[in-house]
């Protein structure tokens, strides 16, 4: 489908969000009908048939739901079960909107949107419809717990073809790579694109878990089992069962876990601490690790046999430094994401920002662009993010200060005193501490530990 040739309804209780995009899509659509009221949807689509439905998430309604663009979006499918929908969404309701991709809907756009961006969504849409562009997998933005998924390097695009044919299948995988560089996400998206992805996904992290919380997290327990289990617990295998159950940090957990972790992975049952019966579980298995291989292939620290078992498939995430390509529009959506979320419009990176991003090496990967461009875009005065607005991690920062010059302080000492100063910011605020510094909470706590903070 062709946009000129399009027919295109938008429903909206926003009159001035109406007119814009009336006047937007004017000259680009072959009509476009407006509607403020939800309730006329039904006898608007009995009348007329639309080659596509913006829907707004929110209306001031009877329903009064706080979710009434799903409760809509069920009612068009219901009426015409081949209606192509795109959800219109505040900053805020992004859950709700990836939500509505698992009901039916096609896409989602955010408002206060780039023209130019609902356009190409528009158009890319309608092109999905005729099958002449390849669907997209969604997460949400890493502000609501996610970073939108970019890989055009060709890094990206070995592992992202690579994906397409394990998703599908149940196959254990075992994700690689730095901190930053978007395991969790990669593993969102295998579970998106497997048979599984209308079941549950859970997450642990593994490597967080004190010896007396592990099985009573992995397992669950009956009420009784020890002093504080005042009540049954089911476990994440168990809530997983049917799902994917995601297990981070896993080359952080002791012999004696993983010994425990590889009977349930092979017998595909759990026994609740507290209780004989076993329960089974049917779950399919994805592990990550920022370990290299060569630590996990020491049995020392961690069993073979283990790894035999969760890595049928070996999936390892390139640093942002070996995909350079990919810098620019990762940078691009991290600008409009935040300018989003902190109402600015039209923001866009100039030249020299964007020279000044590809020639840093992102020790903190991702991540560390992330942050950077959030701070970038809360500074930044006038529409454009120019390279002065663009200010790195400080922990990578002293970093760098000393190797340059080691005569006078070693790493440790710099980086302790990061620590301290990073923490003593933010009173005491682990999470808040750890976002600034780049780290993960686990990979900080580690740090505290070694330095005895």
């Amino acid at each position: 489908m062709v946009l000129k040739n399009a027919r295109i309804l938008v429903i909206d209780d926003d009159v001035d969000i109406l007119t814009a995009v009336r006047l937007l899509l004017k000259t680009e659509a072959a009509e476009v009908l407006t509607e403020k009221n939800p309730e006329n949807i039904r006898s608007i689509l009995y009348k007329n048939h639309f080659d596509l439905i913006l829907l707004d998430m929110n209306f001031n309604s009877a329903i009064n739901t706080g979710n009434e663009g799903l409760y809509w979006l069920r009612k068009i499918r219901e009426w015409d079960a081949a209606a192509s929908v795109i959800m219109i969404t505040a900053y805020g309701d992004i859950d709700l909107a990836v939500r509505s991709l698992k009901e039916g809907a096609l896409d989602f756009v955010v408002k206060p949107w780039h023209n130019e961006k609902l356009v190409a969504t528009i158009r890319e849409t309608l092109q999905k419809k005729d099958g002449s562009v390849p669907s997209k997998s969604y997460d949400a933005p890493a502000g609501q717990g996610q970073t939108p998924f970019i890989g055009q390097s060709a890094p990206m695009r070995d592992i992202l073809s690579k994906v397409e044919k394990i998703a599908p299948t149940d196959a254990n995988i075992l994700i690689m790579g730095e901190n930053g560089t978007g395991k969790d996400l990669m593993a969102r998206m295998i579970h998106e694109r497997s048979g599984r992805a209308a079941k549950q996904f859970v997450k642990v992290d593994v490597g967080a878990l004190t010896e007396t919380l592990f099985e009573s997290e992995l397992f669950g327990h009956k009420k009784g089992a020890f002093t504080d289990a005042r009540d049954d617990r089911t476990g994440r295998f168990e809530m997983a069962s049917g799902g994917t159950l995601f297990l981070d940090e896993i080359g952080n957990i002791t012999l004696q876990q993983q010994a425990k972790l590889l009977s349930v992975i092979q017998n595909r049952q759990v026994s609740r601490l507290g209780s004989n019966l076993l329960i089974p579980v049917d779950i399919r298995l994805i592990c990550a690790t920022n370990l290299p291989i060569s630590e996990l292939a020491n049995e020392m620290r961690f069993r073979k046999d283990l790894i035999y078992r969760i890595n049928t498939v070996e999936i390892t995430m390139p640093p942002l430094r070996k995909r350079p390509d990919d810098i620019p529009p990762l940078a691009r959506e991290f600008a409009l994401m935040y300018a989003g979320k902190y109402l600015k419009r039209s923001l866009e990176l100039d030249n020299k920002a964007i020279e000044k991003l590809r020639a840093y090496h992102f020790p903190g990967n991702v991540r560390e662009l992330q942050y950077s461009i959030e701070r970038a875009v809360i500074m930044c005065e006038g529409d454009q993010i120019r390279a002065e607005d663009i200010i790195f991690s400080p922990l990578e920062t002293v970093k760098e200060m000393a190797e340059e010059d080691d005569s006078n302080f070693t790493l440790s000492t710099i980086e302790k005193n990061t620590i301290l100063k990073v923490i003593e910011k933010h009173q005491g605020n682990i999470s808040r501490a750890a976002r600034e510094l780049g780290l993960t909470r686990t990979a900080l706590y580690r740090r505290l530990s070694k330095y005895d903070i």
